[in-house]
């Protein structure tokens, strides 16, 4: 009689640990897709502000370009030159600046891509913990039910007796 009541008692015990594991595990996973969601939308911010940055450094290109075919056409005029050199310098500093900062937001993009492949395999994989908790906690659930069975067979014979 005691042994069974330490059987059971031993299952109750191993029945709520695996029961605050499976929580636990499902919180993780919560987390981690909250995560990943966070890391798509800075996914997507990144790409919207490179293709900005793309846009812009073609706008740049263009003026350069533009202004290089103007201060070569106007070989006269020394001033207007000069000035035009200078706008010339000033919208090719604009362009490395923004091929720069291109340069950047691709990096960022590519380590956020990245992440968010890790954080999907370990969300993959605490999926498949917490179904293998959950298959084990069903499993302790019948065998407690068996047991509790068991033990009611048990005390009914006990009675008869």
């Amino acid at each position: 009689m005691d042994r069974i009541k330490e059987k059971m008692n031993q299952l109750r015990i191993e029945s709520d640990e695996a029961q605050g594991k499976v929580q636990e595990l499902q919180e993780k996973i919560k987390t981690l897709e909250q995560e990943n969601l966070q890391k798509e939308h800075e996914i997507t911010s990144l790409q919207h502000k490179n293709s900005q940055l793309e846009t812009e450094l073609e706008k740049a290109e263009g003026k350069a370009k533009e202004l290089k075919d103007a201060a070569d056409a106007g070989g006269n005029q020394m001033s207007q030159n000069e000035a035009l050199q200078r706008r010339l310098q000033l919208l090719e500093d604009e362009a490395e600046e923004a091929d720069k900062n291109l340069r950047e937001t691709n990096d960022k993009l590519r380590q956020t891509d990245v992440k968010a492949g890790h954080f999907e395999r370990k969300v993959s994989a605490l999926e498949a913990d917490r179904d293998n908790w959950e298959s084990k906690f069903e499993e302790m659930a019948k065998k407690y039910a068996a047991v509790q069975k068991e033990l009611e067979d048990f005390q009914a014979e006990i009675g008869n007796i």
